[in-house]
């Protein structure tokens, strides 16, 4: 009997170079050690962009992207917000909404003049960078995490 499925130990060259999806843009972002990021410390222009992005829910429950853990972090320099976002994979069929959404709220936001949205994979979602106040929501939704 024959199979398509292909022999790890004779199918796949551990040598080849991993192709990655045309469609995503891979940056590195930080070390996991300071998440989840909430900019409880922001102050200023900073702290309008956090309280924005703040009001942002996930389309599949009533829960913030930051609260969620989505949102690595946020910076404002001369006018230009620079947002670090992730998402619970990278497959996410609301991933052009989210990213949507996001850029147009902090592009909202008075002083900010440019918005520099940057999607991160490193390091990558997981149910630990959910806040304490997401995991009531969660469970208020009837998720448990």
């Amino acid at each position: 009997m024959s199979s398509n499925t292909p022999d790890p130990d004779t199918d796949i060259d551990p040598d080849s170079d991993a192709t990655p999806c045309a469609y995503t843009d891979y940056r590195e972002g930080e070390g996991a050690e300071d998440l989840p990021a909430t900019g409880e410390d922001a102050a200023g222009l900073e702290a309008d962009v956090w309280d924005v992005v703040y009001e942002i829910e996930d389309p599949e429950m009533p829960v913030s992207i930051v609260d969620l853990g989505l949102i690595y972090g946020v910076t404002v320099e001369d006018g230009t917000a620079t947002v670090d976002m992730t998402l619970t994979y990278s497959g996410c069929p609301a991933r052009d909404m989210l990213l949507g959404e996001v850029e147009d709220a902090v592009a909202d936001v008075d002083g900010v003049e440019e918005v520099d949205l940057r999607l991160v994979w490193s390091p990558e979602w997981t149910v630990e960078m959910v806040t304490e106040r997401g995991k009531a929501d969660l469970k208020e939704f009837g998720l448990s995490i």
